[in-house]
């Protein structure tokens, strides 16, 4: 992406931050450090379907994109607007869904989708009441193949708060393998990138 580029995707990022914060859990996208840790668990071979939750200006999506093999696909629900526009625009070769995560396996199915085999999600968790975590969390597990992957991000510096708490006990309730990764200190903030794997019955 050239710097005019990047620079655009900050500022549209930006303004959505400030006039939907309630959906925008930060002031900057996320980093390519943290975008290159998430990517990792992205199959490489075969013809896998991947979907990002709440992909925002698409930064996770530049990661992943590279690493798809000929004949994946690669999905994103989005549920603002603007931000969809944006997508659609800057990304072309990226399947964008406006829509709430709530009722993901509805959007699914009316893009013909079943099952996918990793989920990344740049959901701002920490904004998300309990309840509503628990929910996103089911709906992304209940789509994922016997052998997918889900993947998501929180910062460093909210572990303490009781959101953050929240939500990595609702992960261990969801998923029988949670695993924490290296912190990614490049990123403003800190991140830490979570992998999940086998959701538990009934979760």
């Amino acid at each position: 992406m050239t710097a005019t580029g990047k620079l655009h995707e900050y500022w549209i990022f930006l303004t959505r931050a400030v006039r939907r914060p309630s959906t925008v859990g930060a002031l900057l996208p996320t980093s390519r450090y943290v975008a290159a840790a998430v990517a990792d668990v992205v199959p490489g071979s075969g013809r896998p379907t991947v979907l990002e939750l709440g992909p925002g200006t698409g930064a996770l999506s530049d990661a992943i994109q590279p690493r798809l093999p000929p004949g994946a696909r690669h999905l994103a629900v989005e549920i603002d607007p603007e931000m969809v526009r944006y997508l659609r625009t800057r990304k072309p070769w990226l399947e964008v869904i406006e829509g709430d995560v709530a009722q993901l396996r509805t959007l699914l199915r009316d893009a013909g989708v079943g099952e996918v085999d990793a989920v990344i999600s740049s959901i701002p968790w920490t904004l998300l009441p309990p309840d509503k975590q628990r929910e996103l969390l089911r709906e992304a597990a209940s789509v994922l193949t016997p052998t997918g992957v889900f993947t998501t991000v929180t910062y460093l510096t909210t572990l303490w708060r009781a959101p953050t708490r929240a939500f990595t006990r609702a992960l261990a309730e969801t998923f029988e393998e949670v695993l924490p990764r290296a912190a990614v200190w490049r990123n403003i903030p800190p991140t830490r990138v979570y992998v999940c794997r086998r959701p538990r019955p009934g979760a």
